[in-house]
């Protein structure tokens, strides 16, 4: 019977980088968990969660699809726990030139940073607002701010993501629900490489501990602040971006995204 009295947490994209190191965060906080990402390695990030002392359940499910949200929403149902912390941080990155990537391809990037996290915000958003109580974290990026040349799908879902965070935290200003939304900049997880990206600049180049930038939001988001970017360097990238013109900053982007191979 005491596990029913803990609180209780629901990160997606939670088997690696970002996604999971929250869920140590949370774990480590005394949290029990719902852990969902696209892939069979989810349950070997719970074998490793469990082993904080927290119980934590698996779904493989895929969040690009409405009824592999459903099947998340329903799972969280079934405990019979209310969700105390949301991190919506699933999300898929895609390089290379617009016009030569195929339709299903960045259609899947937008279902699933887009469509995707909006639709699981707003099942358990409602149930957070129904009871007045609930945090929510949602993993924007500095690529939000910036015309992403060779990049340009994955930056419009994280500008698509950054303003709706900023948004929903307003609507929900009279009530006890706090939306927080975390802009990381590169960090070193598998993105680049499920992204094609390993041949780029950005690829190559240094990125963030993924450790480091989950406790930046994770304390973000139990101060219950609206927005944290992780890294002074991202911080300054940011400031920058808001007074550059966009011709500018996608030009700057090209020269860190575009494909090596595609470059005189």
């Amino acid at each position: 019977m005491a596990y029913v009295t803990r609180p209780l947490a629901v990160v997606t994209g939670a088997s690696t980088g970002i996604g999971f190191e929250l869920a140590r965060c949370a774990a480590e906080r005394g949290y029990d968990l719902v852990i969902a990402a696209d892939e069979p390695r989810i349950e070997e990030a719970a074998q490793v969660l469990r082993g904080l002392g927290t119980r934590v359940t698996a779904v493989e499910t895929d969040l690009a699809r409405r009824e592999g949200v459903d099947e998340l929403y329903e799972t969280v149902r079934t405990l019979g726990q209310p969700v105390d912390l949301l991190m919506a941080n699933a999300g898929l990155g895609l390089g290379h030139g617009f016009l030569d990537q195929e339709v299903e391809t960045w259609k899947r990037v937008v279902d699933t940073n887009v469509t995707g996290t909006a639709y699981l915000i707003h099942r358990i958003g409602r149930d957070m607002r129904a009871r007045d109580c609930g945090r929510i974290l949602i993993t924007g990026s500095i690529a939000g701010f910036m015309p992403g040349a060779f990049q340009a799908v994955y930056n419009g879902t994280k500008a698509f993501l950054n303003s709706f965070s900023f948004a929903l935290r307003n609507e929900l200003k009279d009530t006890n629900v706090t939306v927080t939304c975390l802009m990381p900049g590169p960090t070193d997880t598998a993105f680049f490489a499920r992204a094609d990206m390993l041949d780029t600049k950005v690829g190559q180049d240094d990125k963030d501990d993924p450790a480091e930038v989950a406790k930046v939001g994770f304390e973000a988001l139990m101060k219950g602040e609206g927005d944290v970017v992780s890294g002074w360097k991202n911080k300054l990238q940011t400031a920058a971006a808001n007074l550059m013109p966009s011709g500018m900053l996608a030009e700057q982007h090209r020269k860190m995204a575009e494909p090596r191979k595609g470059r005189p």
